[in-house]
């Protein structure tokens, strides 16, 4: 089919999936949606909670395997919007509506690069797909519950707004619960031991504190409290100052070493990491789809938000239309020639890279 047929189609159908609410864990409808345009295409495709699932026609287990990956849920809209965010309408090139920057552009720009692929003979990788649930609560019924289910991956592109260039590798995510212990006590009393006076060190300690190692790609490892907490009346002094902190981690470091250091070294009674599985991710500067990427004159760069990339184990490449800056902000859009000419790069990269 030809490429602009498939484009019309895409943009199609993420105006459907815009108008379809398809909160974190509530993607029931837009999964079908999405197995229509399989439907439409003679693609065969299977179905897991509401991730949906595809390989191209001839795959073959001897050859290595690239996933192609993006999400179909959304955030919940903020209260800035001014349009209504479940309506796709397309104004001054711009296509409004929620999701559509982040990241329904990518997830149908990947469903059309994957369909023009699907039924050639003799490509030098298998393709699967994923359009996946849960990406933006890092839910358990996600791509990472796919990962078992589908064939095993060998390297993946993963659909997210890059503007076309190529992330070359992603920050990961540890978030710590920590807590300052003190002496409760009246507020009319004196008190050596007040918790929320104890923070005050503990603060300053996460303010200063650097990670050693910094990467070429990625920067340095950040770390922000984000969150505080103490106290229930103004005359009773707290028995304990709860903190959060937020903590994006470099390709130098992997999330058990950075949760180690924080145990060894922060001025707190405890601090416990919630998830340690959101790993950084990369691919190496010399994978052909890296190489191929520049010498189409797509730039590379390191990544800070975090994405499905996070739950893989193989090499991966962040590379979507749209921009990140717009992603969970009120009146989202993404231009209609972003998806065009995404979906022009993401084929010829393959056609450079697997045919």
């Amino acid at each position: 089919m030809a490429i602009q047929d498939l484009t019309n189609d895409a943009i199609s159908l993420l105006k459907k999936l815009i108008e379809t609410q398809s909160f974190s864990s509530e993607e029931y409808v837009t999964a079908l949606h999405i197995e229509d345009w399989f439907k439409r295409y003679d693609v065969v495709f299977k179905r897991a909670k509401n991730n949906v699932w595809a390989v191209n026609k001839y795959f073959d287990s001897r050859k290595p395997t690239l996933l192609l990956n993006s999400h179909h849920d959304t955030v919940k809209p903020n209260s800035a919007y001014t349009n209504d965010p479940f309506n796709a309408f397309v104004e001054d090139g711009k296509l409004f509506g929620l999701g559509s920057n982040d990241a329904g552009g990518c997830l149908v720009s990947l469903m059309a690069t994957f369909t023009h692929f699907y039924n050639q003979e003799n490509l030098k990788y298998n393709l699967v797909i994923v359009a996946s649930a849960e990406e933006e609560s890092s839910g358990p019924n996600g791509l990472n519950s796919m990962l078992s289910i589908i064939p095993k991956v060998d390297v993946a592109i993963v659909g997210e707004p890059t503007l076309m260039n190529l992330a070359v590798a992603e920050k990961g995510l540890v978030v710590f619960d920590a807590v300052i212990e003190g002496t409760p006590s009246h507020a009319a009393h004196p008190n050596d031991n007040n918790a929320i006076y104890n923070s005050i060190e503990a603060l300053q300690w996460f303010k200063d504190f650097k990670f050693e190692k910094g990467s070429e790609a990625l920067g340095d490892v950040k770390l922000t409290v984000s969150q505080i907490s103490a106290g229930s009346q103004h005359n009773v002094v707290p028995g304990h100052v709860d903190l959060v902190i937020d903590v994006r981690v470099n390709d130098a470091y992997s999330n058990a070493e950075v949760a180690q250091i924080l145990k060894e070294n922060a001025p707190v009674t405890s601090i416990t990491p919630r998830s340690l599985r959101l790993n950084s991710s990369s691919i190496p500067v010399d994978h052909d789809l890296v190489k191929v990427g520049i010498a189409m004159g797509r730039s590379t760069y390191g990544s800070p938000t975090l994405s499905d990339q996070a739950v893989l184990s193989c090499p991966s490449l962040k590379l979507g239309p749209g921009d990140s800056t717009r992603s969970h902000s009120a009146d989202e859009f993404i231009y209609v020639n972003e998806i065009e000419e995404g979906i022009k790069i993401y084929i010829e990269l393959l056609n450079r890279v697997i045919v």
